[in-house]
């Protein structure tokens, strides 16, 4: 189905087709006044040029209204330029030269190639050049050429058209999606700067009043979390028909998505817009960070507290996740692996270096911290 654009701009082809229509029927009438002494029934080649001006102004008027340009119009239109190249050799003589519409019948040849672009311009190129050439009992070079000027025109002006109202619909297209990406990030940040930082402060306040009020702030904590995966989930949404690349996910609204659904307490911050990655960078880093609130699970315990910040550059993406525990004890690690325990190894470092990056960890009292940092190149 054709989009307002498209139709708009086959209503601006049909107002140039009007034009052109006014110009080669004056070429027509001027050429037939100029060759008159060549009919040899001039009363009846009077009425073919009269009835071939007469229809230029109706057509130009049927053309002007898009309801109008049904099926029996184009049909019409087409077999009144084929009529008066058939009654050609009867008006002037079996031996004529040039047919009394001439450059006449691109007005046809226009309409139909507008309408059902490439196609509709070759068969009515091809019907065209079938009237010209079957009544003549000799082709020279000239007649040659102009049919062979129409079998290539007709087409070519057809898929031209095409290709502008194809561009009309991509434009469109990109145009809604912009408009709805700058609602989105408009509606983002003002939920951020506002609702999310309340629920956030609520959190903390009651976590520190303890009691009831810690209970409100681990619901608010929950909403906070929700209300962050709504909105990454929605920014996922492609705009229109969807321009997201193939084989690319949202790693924020990913993220977002683990985090809400582990037992561990998180919180999520991102960038305001989507960070769209291939969809394998996203399952393994995705893996990595759970891997990371697992051994917060297992070593802290499901009271601990992680946080997650997801940074994306040009050429990298960075995901770092730190905790509140005791951190880890120097060494640890380095035994673990000497051990054969490959926990940390596999799930957290194996998966970032598969993916060319690397993971870096940092640990103290405060808690630890991992860097997860994979090249987009």
């Amino acid at each position: 189905m054709r989009g307002d654009s498209a139709l708009a701009v086959e209503d601006r082809l049909y107002s140039a087709l009007a034009i052109v229509r006014v110009v080669v029927t004056i070429n027509m009438v001027g050429l037939n006044a100029y060759r008159r002494e060549s009919f040899e029934h001039p009363t009846a080649g009077l009425v073919v040029v009269a009835a071939l001006a007469g229809w230029t102004a109706v057509a130009i008027w049927l053309y002007r209204d898009r309801r109008r340009r049904v099926l029996a119009l184009l049909v019409a239109d087409l077999a009144i330029a084929l009529a008066a190249m058939a009654v050609t050799p009867w008006v002037k003589s079996e031996g004529f030269n040039a047919t009394i519409p001439g450059y006449w019948v691109m007005g046809a040849l226009l309409a139909w190639a507008i309408h059902w672009h490439w196609r509709g311009g070759l068969a009515a190129a091809a019907l065209i050049a079938a009237a010209d050439l079957l009544p003549r009992s000799e082709v020279d070079q000239g007649n040659y050429g102009n049919v062979f000027l129409v079998l290539i025109g007709g087409p070519v002006v057809g898929y031209l058209c095409e290709s502008l109202q194809r561009m009309a619909r991509e434009r469109d297209v990109a145009e809604r999606a912009a408009a709805a990406a700058e609602e989105r990030t408009r509606l983002a940040r003002a939920v951020h700067d506002g609702v999310l930082q309340v629920l956030a402060m609520t959190q903390r306040r009651g976590a520190a009043a303890g009691g009831d009020w810690a209970d409100l702030g681990r619901l608010a904590g929950e909403q906070e979390r929700s209300l962050r995966s709504l909105i990454r989930q929605q920014d996922t949404v492609p705009a229109g028909h969807g321009h997201r690349p193939t084989g690319q996910v949202d790693l924020a609204g990913a993220l977002e998505a683990m985090a809400t659904a582990h037992p561990v307490r998180v919180e999520v911050a991102t960038p305001g817009g989507t960070v769209l990655v291939d969809e394998r960078v996203a399952t393994e880093v995705v893996a990595a960070a759970r891997s990371c609130l697992d051994n917060v699970l297992t070593h802290v315990g499901a009271d601990a507290t992680a946080w997650i910040l997801a940074q994306a550059a040009p050429d990298a993406i960075t995901v770092s996740v730190r905790d509140d525990g005791p951190g880890i004890e120097p060494g640890r690690l380095e035994q673990a692996e000497a051990e054969g325990r490959l926990g940390v190894v596999s799930s957290i470092r194996g998966r970032i270096e598969e993916l060319g990056g690397t993971a870096a960890v940092d640990s103290g009292p405060w808690g630890t911290e991992w860097d997860l940092t994979v090249p987009l190149a």
